[in-house]
Parts: C-alpha cells; structure tokens; sequence
C-alpha cells in the first residue's frame, strides 16, 4: 500500500501540473465551501467532473502533501480497497483526497460508508450520473451535487471571458424585456442569434474550447465509452446489446418526439417493449436522453405516450444529419429548463412547467391563440433577439445557471 500511495502520489503531481482553466463552473462555490465530510459530484461524461476536483484541489490551501487525487480507472486501483488506501493516505497526513470515476471501483458505496464512519478526511468524489445507490445508510452521509453540462450563459463566458448573472424562471416570465438589454451590454458581439445557433451545434461541453476541430469526434467518444463501459459495468449489459442502445439513440434523433410510438421504436431497433422501456431509463440515467411524460399521467394510469429527447443539441451533431427545426427547440428548452425545473408535456401549448407555466415552442411568427385562454402561459420563440410581453426569446432559458 505504501508503494502505491508513492505512486499515486507522483500520478497527482504529474496531473497537478497541467494547466487549468480560470473558468469555474456553477456549483465550484457550493462545493469549495461545503462543510460536508464527503460529497459526491455526478454527471454525464464530458461535463468537466474532472477538472472540478483539480480545481478544488488547486484552490485548498492546504500544504501539497495533504491532498491527493486518484481516479478508480487508473490501473493501479484494479482491486484496491479504497479504505485501506484513505486509511494509509490519512496515516501520513492526508487531509484532503478526490476520488474520480467512483463507479469503476468494487464496492464503493461500503467503501466510502467505511470511510465517513472512521477517518478524519474530507473527501470529494464524482461519479456517472447513471449509478444507482442501493444503500440508504450512505446515501445519508454524503452531499451530492449535479454537474449539468454547459448552459447557453456559460458558454458565452467562456468564449469571451466576461461575468453573465444567471436568472430565475420567474424573473426571465416576469421581466425578459429589461434582462435582455443588460445581457447585450455585456457582450462584445451583440449578435446574440448568431452565438445561439453556435451553442445549439457546438460547444455544450466545455472540451468544445481545448479543440473545436474534434468536438464531434470527442462527443462520439464520450457516447461509446458511455455505452460500453459505464453502462456496461453499472447495468451489466452483455457487449452484444451495446449496438441496440446506440440504434435507439440514432432512432430517437432521427424522429419527432410524438411521431413515433413505443411499440414502432421497439420494432424497430428489434426488442421487446419491456427491454425497450429498460434501456430508455439506462440511456435517461446516463443522460443521454430526456424522458418527458404526458401531464395527465400525475393523477391517473394513462396510454399516453411519452415525449423522447436527445439530451442536448450538440448530440445530433454526432448521431444524424437529418434534424428538425421543431425538435431541435424543444430539446434546447427541455436541455437548459429540466436541471432545474419539473417539465411535463400537454396537449395545449407544448410543456408544464413547475406544474404552474403552460409554454409553447415555435419560430418568429408563432401566435399565441392555442394558449391564449390559459393563464400562466407564454411562449418561447426562436429567431426573435428581445421579447414582449408574453413571447420570450428562447435563447434567454439558457441563463437558468
């Protein structure tokens, strides 16, 4: 143990000593300062998990010696206790540790649990949003966080290195129209349709700004590993099945939300419609689908069918060339709303909100008679830079974090 805590050792300087990006993401503040023993970060594949606990690190005034970082799919670690390499880590000092890649460790939930109950360590871990924890009396032990990929506002930080103050759902309904102007101020370039239609195909996660050029070669590679080692391994999903949940997402992408029934997505990517209802909550756990139900479905059982969503825009870019204009909306308010916000679909208008805000999706010459009779109701629209009244600019929900 104490070969490999040397060795872990020198793997952290190594990685220290890359450079790290000045930008820090939404929740780094609420993790920096929780006073929680451990904390968990989850999130899909890409969202910057891994820069965040660098980030922590580099931030703790901590004397170097005291904190370390590992990864879980780093070879070394290959059937490694965790326990038994904290335990040896604190015996010599350790005060801070992160843990990255969580669920490729064996047992890590008993392992952490362990942890808490008997060493005095803050630890920091992340995880795949896809995992599942079965034990109640850890789950209580821990802060967990969710790591979302980037909004629309973070991305235009990002590429040009200014401050943008998010907005409640409240204040974007209630006063959109003195919002705008205060967000153009801020922007170098006004053309706000221009960096909207850029974020809607590039740039959702923040690898977008160390290489553009194999963004979609890099969205494709986090997809894979996604599906043949997080899903894999979390779900035990045999290496002949891994082809038909890549079937269903590129089937998805290609089709309208409500176009296409449970039993034709089932017949056609060749399963049954129980596997087939299986594997959609695989892919909604690992982020990369959206699962949104018929609103009437909260009060009573219903064959309504539901609504499927890539999980982002960025990912047509990588699974289908063909896409409509109408779903890429829907997926971009559901994308940036949906962290936050409770979202069913209904009938009048296209989704409910919190249970309480009726919106309807479309472009510029949307009106507003399928909704005008429903109070609380307004719509999101496309291509237009500044709102009035009930109609709102649909880029503006991406300032929701």
């Amino acid at each position: 143990m104490e070969n490999l805590l040397l060795n872990a050792k020198r793997l952290y300087q190594l990685k220290a000593s890359q450079k790290l990006p000045s930008y820090k993401r939404y929740i780094f503040d609420d993790l920096y300062n929780s006073p929680a023993k451990l904390t968990g970060i989850y999130g899909s594949r890409g969202v910057g998990k891994t820069t965040l606990l660098m980030q922590l690190l580099q931030n703790s005034p901590l004397d170097p010696s005291s904190k370390l970082y590992i990864s879980c799919d780093h070879s070394s670690f290959q059937d490694v206790s965790l326990f038994d390499f904290v335990d040896e880590f604190s015996k010599r000092g350790g005060e801070l540790i992160c843990i990255d890649e969580i669920h490729e460790a064996k047992n890590f939930e008993k392992e952490l649990k362990s942890i808490y109950d008997f060493l005095d360590i803050k630890l920091y871990f992340t995880g795949s949003s896809a995992i599942h924890l079965s034990n109640p009396d850890f789950a209580r032990r821990y802060s967990r966080y969710h790591l979302y990929p980037l909004s629309f506002r973070e991305f235009l930080q990002l590429k040009y290195s200014i401050e943008l103050p998010a907005f409640s759902l409240e204040e974007i309904i209630e006063n959109h129209g003195n919002i705008v102007p205060t967000i153009f101020d801020k922007l170098p370039n006004k053309k706000i349709l221009k960096h909207f239609d850029d974020f809607l195909h590039n740039g959702i996660y923040p690898y977008y700004f160390e290489d553009s050029s194999r963004y979609i070669d890099k969205i494709n590679d986090s997809i894979n590993q996604v599906l043949n080692s997080d899903l894999s391994k979390i779900f035990h999903i045999k290496s002949d099945k891994i082809a038909t949940l890549k079937k269903l997402l590129i089937t998805i992408c290609v089709s309208k939300p409500l176009e296409i029934s449970i039993e034709s997505l089932a017949q056609k990517v060749g399963i049954t419609k129980s596997t087939l209802y299986k594997y959609i909550g695989y892919l909604s756990d690992a982020e990369l689908l959206h699962h949104i139900t018929y609103e009437a479905k909260r009060f009573k059982s219903l064959r309504m069918p539901d609504k499927l969503y890539l999980a982002n825009t960025n990912l047509f870019e990588a699974l289908c060339i063909n896409r409509d204009k109408g779903t890429i909306r829907e997926t971009y308010f559901v994308s940036m709303v949906k962290p936050k916000h409770s979202l069913y679909y209904v009938k009048k208008g296209d989704f409910l909100v919190d249970e309480k805000y009726v919106v309807e999706i479309g472009g510029k010459n949307k009106d507003y008679s399928q909704i005008k009779d429903i109070s609380k109701s307004f719509l999101a629209i496309d291509d237009i830079e500044i709102g009035f009244g009930n109609k709102i600019p649909l880029w503006l929900f991406g300032f929701l974090y």
